[in-house]
């Protein structure tokens, strides 16, 4: 019972943050708010504040859904933000184009947030968001794509998993460089064994099933 109260109390709340900015957001859509809504409870309060800011900078701004995750959009691509098992990324369209305060990161696989706490100060957000309004109408174009990062050497641990399972080492042989990298820094981000070898142990069953590392976020 205790558990259906805490749990209908959460959804109220839900709810109540999103009519009290709902007010300087005419064109949100309902697409975002389900999307926000299936999102892990911490992250809810993230993706609201990184969303109200988006429309109190830009009240033109339309939302809409694109490769499965929000986007904002004024005169062409302006930002995006996603929510993840663990934690949240937003970013800007033209991050690189961008005057940025030190160490704010706006790319689009920015910063990982797992509080709102952890985002830059409002006013920080707002003019960023300004910023990528500002080079949106004037027409200028995005810079150039930086050079692909190469694929960093694969761990030692993942070598010998895939070794001892030949669909998947068939699967990571035939992965996209990027995929590739994903999967590696994904295990060499790993803080203890333990969580080393469970993440070894969930990527072999994901590889050997022809499954990127953020297969659950791409377009089907």
């Amino acid at each position: 019972m205790k558990g259906w109260t805490d749990a209908r109390n959460a959804g109220l709340e839900f709810l109540l943050m999103l009519r009290q900015i709902s007010d300087y957001m005419p064109k949100q859509t309902s697409k975002v708010d389900v999307y926000i809504a299936k999102s892990q409870p911490f992250s809810r309060p993230i993706l609201i504040k990184i969303r109200s800011l988006f429309h109190k900078a830009c009240p033109e701004v339309e939302e809409a859904i694109k490769w499965n995750v929000p986007f904002f959009q004024y005169k062409g691509n302006l930002g995006m933000m996603a929510a993840f098992k663990q934690h949240v990324r937003w970013g800007l369209w033209r991050s690189g184009q961008l005057k940025k305060p030190a160490g704010v990161n706006v790319s689009m696989g920015g910063d990982k947030f797992t509080r709102v706490s952890e985002l830059p100060s409002d006013q920080v957000i707002l003019d960023l968001i300004k910023q990528a309004m500002e080079l949106n109408e004037k027409g200028i174009k995005s810079s150039p794509r930086p050079a692909r990062r190469p694929v960093p050497k694969t761990p030692p641990i993942l070598t010998a998993a895939l070794r001892r399972n030949s669909k998947a080492a068939a699967g990571f042989k035939s992965l996209a460089p990027s995929h590739r990298r994903e999967y590696i820094e994904w295990i060499n981000e790993a803080k203890q064994e333990e969580t080393r070898q469970r993440r070894v142990v969930q990527a072999i069953q994901w590889i050997a099933q022809g499954k990127s590392r953020n297969w659950k976020y791409e377009k089907r």
